[in-house]
C-alpha cells in the first residue's frame, strides 16, 4: 500500500470536513502576530514557550508537515521568512489562502517529510514540526534531514505522540475501557485486522497513524546532531477527545538545537 498516497488524500479530505488543524487562522490573529503577540502551538492546547523562539525578523523558517493555514502565516506575519513543507495540496492551499487574505507572502512546497532533498544543506534557521510524523512509518529520517537543512546552532520545534496513546484499543477507550492490546512500535498497516482497516481507515479515508516509541523519537534527534533544550507535555483540554488524557498528557514538544 501506498501510505503517503493514502495520506495525503485523507488528509485533502480532512480539509474539506474542515478538522481541527485544517482551519486557517483568523485575521485578528495575524493582525496580533504583526504586532508582536502570538502564540503558536505544536501539541494540542499548551502554547509553545515565546523563549524556544529565536527572534524571527528575517528568520528562515521550515514549517515542516505544518500545512493547514495555521503556523506559516502566523511566523510571517511576525516577520519571520517562512516555507510550509506539506505532502497534502489542499493544506497548502490553506496557507496560500491566507497569505492572499492577509497580504502575506509565504513559499510552499509540496512534498514527504522525510525526503527533503528539494532543499539545499544549512538553508533554515529555524523548524517547526507539529504533531505529524505519526503520519509515517519511520520518523529517524526526518531528523536527519532536518539537521541536514538546519544551520549550526539551529532550532528545531517538534511535537509528537507519547507513544502509550496507542497501547491500548481505542475502540473500547470512549467507553472507559482501557484494554492493552497493542505493543510499541504501533502501526494501523499491521496491527489491526484487514476488515478493521478497510472499515476505519481505507473506505471512510482517514490517515493511517503510527505509534513511535521514544528511542526513535527523542534519540533519534540526539544521533541526528541535535542537544535537546526544551521539553514539555501537554494533551486535550477535555478527555472526549482522547481518554486516556484524563489520566496522562498523550503529547510531547522538544525544542533541539543542532550542533
Amino acid at each position: 500500500m501506498d501510505i503517503r498516497h493514502h495520506n495525503r488524500a485523507a488528509w485533502d479530505r480532512q480539509v474539506e470536513d474542515q478538522h481541527r488543524w485544517t482551519r486557517p487562522v483568523a485575521y485578528e490573529e495575524i493582525k496580533e502576530a504583526r504586532q508582536g503577540r502570538w502564540q503558536l502551538l505544536l501539541t494540542p492546547s499548551k502554547p509553545v514557550p515565546q523563549n524556544w523562539f529565536p527572534p524571527l525578523k528575517g528568520t528562515r523558517v521550515l514549517c515542516l508537515a505544518s500545512g493547514g493555514g495555521q503556523q506559516g502565516p502566523l511566523l510571517a506575519a511576525a516577520g519571520a521568512v517562512v516555507t510550509v513543507f506539506d505532502h497534502s495540496p489542499r493544506q497548502l492551499d490553506q496557507d496560500r489562502f491566507v497569505c492572499q487574505r492577509e497580504g502575506l507572502t509565504i513559499k510552499t512546497v509540496e512534498g514527504d517529510m522525510s525526503d527533503l532533498s528539494s532543499f539545499s544543506d544549512s538553508i533554515f534557521d529555524l523548524i517547526v514540526h507539529p504533531c505529524s510524523n505519526c503520519f509515517l512509518p519511520d520518523v529517524r529520517p526526518v531528523w536527519r534531514e532536518c539537521a541536514r537543512v538546519l544551520r549550526t546552532g539551529g532550532v528545531l520545534l517538534s511535537g509528537f505522540v507519547n507513544p502509550v496513546r496507542y497501547l491500548f484499543d481505542d475502540q473500547k477507550m470512549p467507553k472507559g475501557q482501557f484494554e492493552v492490546r497493542y505493543r510499541i512500535p504501533y502501526s494501523d498497516l499491521d496491527d489491526l485486522s484487514e476488515a478493521d482497516l478497510q472499515g476505519r481507515f481505507i473506505v471512510p479515508l482517514n490517515p493511517l497513524e503510527f505509534g513511535h516509541n521514544l528511542t526513535d523519537q527523542l534519540a533519534g534527534q540526539l544521533d541526528a546532531g541535535f542537544v535537546l533544550t526544551g521539553f514539555f507535555e501537554d494533551g486535550y483540554s477535555h478527555s472526549d477527545a482522547d481518554p486516556i488524557s484524563e489520566f496522562i498528557q498523550t503529547f510531547i514538544a522538544t525544542r533541539a538545537v543542532k550542533q
